[in-house]
């Protein structure tokens, strides 16, 4: 196995489409070259804010290809989301997306069908036994309906192709316990949730697969480090500042919230697919106070952008 370095920020991107619902892989390929040349440390195609759930298998594998080729020529690891809640697709989906370059692969626990915790360590194996790629198994209960729990995240730690453990639960106490449990090994626990990372860090974390670092992707980058650094003073003046955009980009669910963000910087659409509806006019206004806010703060990511709010299609 191709060992990477699970260690830093790693966007959770997301896919932009045509008014008509197409992908516009224009400006998917321009968001992987912004956010590589910001610094982040992977990026992280086709999760649950990449709007997997309305892609095709076709388009899913699309999406990936295309992101790998964006940066191929920066030292940037694409670790490709591609679980599902049928092994057989996760394995195939896994296998394509090795196919197509990606460095590594994100893996949702399966959801709707609520395998006990015997058949998720089954899942997460099969997978990891026919993928020869490092692999960060997804534990967010509050879309897939069944927690991973510590001893379930611990066994699979022991398999050779499993490198982390993506921590989205809000249980301080639960992700604490996988950390310790699985320290000395070469395994890393990242937090997926923005708000969570620097309690996540400062217990033994390794990072964050982040949605604000798709809008703020150099200060989500410096807040990760300075922790990682033990310079927690600094990650804490970032936490505090950063904590407004961390709940404005789920006042509603994502990734909605995060594609108007990204709409008003300039970045990319903020279309989505159906059944996903856009930001309501009163929770977009707070967003953009959000936004300014951040942009009028030293180091703003939005220094760079020219921002603007069309709200539309294109970038």
């Amino acid at each position: 196995m191709t060992e990477i370095d699970l260690t830093g920020v790693f966007p959770a991107m997301t896919t932009p489409f045509h008014p008509d619902g197409s992908i516009d892989f224009e400006t998917l390929r321009a968001d992987a070259r912004r956010l590589a040349d910001a610094g982040v440390d992977g990026l992280v195609p086709v999760g649950s804010t990449g709007e997997s759930a309305t892609l095709s298998h076709d388009e899913h594998v699309e999406v990936v290809e295309a992101v790998v080729g964006a940066v191929a020529d920066r030292d940037v690891p694409v670790i490709a989301g591609s679980g599902s809640n049928s092994t057989r697709e996760a394995v195939n989906l896994s296998r394509r997306s090795a196919d197509v370059g990606a460095d590594g692969l994100l893996l949702i626990s399966p959801y709707y069908n609520k395998p006990e915790q015997a058949g998720l360590v089954e899942h997460f194996r099969a997978v990891a036994d026919e993928v020869d790629l490092p692999q960060i198994v997804y534990n967010v209960p509050s879309r897939t309906g069944r927690n991973i729990e510590p001893d379930t995240a611990v066994t699979l730690a022991a398999h050779e192709n499993v490198a982390g453990y993506k921590a989205a639960s809000g249980d301080v106490g639960q992700i604490s316990e996988v950390i310790e449990r699985t320290r000395g090994e070469s395994f890393s626990v990242l937090s997926g949730d923005d708000g969570m990372t620097l309690p996540i860090l400062s217990t033994g974390g390794h990072g964050v697969i982040s949605v604000a670092a798709n809008v703020e992707p150099r200060r989500m980058s410096r807040l990760v480090h300075a922790a990682l650094d033990g310079d927690y003073a600094t990650a804490r003046e970032l936490h505090h500042e950063l904590g407004p955009l961390f709940r404005a980009l789920f006042v509603e669910t994502n990734p909605i919230p995060v594609k108007e963000a990204m709409a008003m910087r300039g970045h990319a659409p903020a279309d989505l697919r159906p059944p996903l509806t856009r930001l309501t006019e009163a929770n977009a206004a707070e967003l953009e106070a959000v936004l300014d806010e951040l942009a009028g703060t030293p180091d703003a990511d939005a220094a760079a952008d020219g921002g603007r709010r069309d709200g539309g299609s294109g970038a």
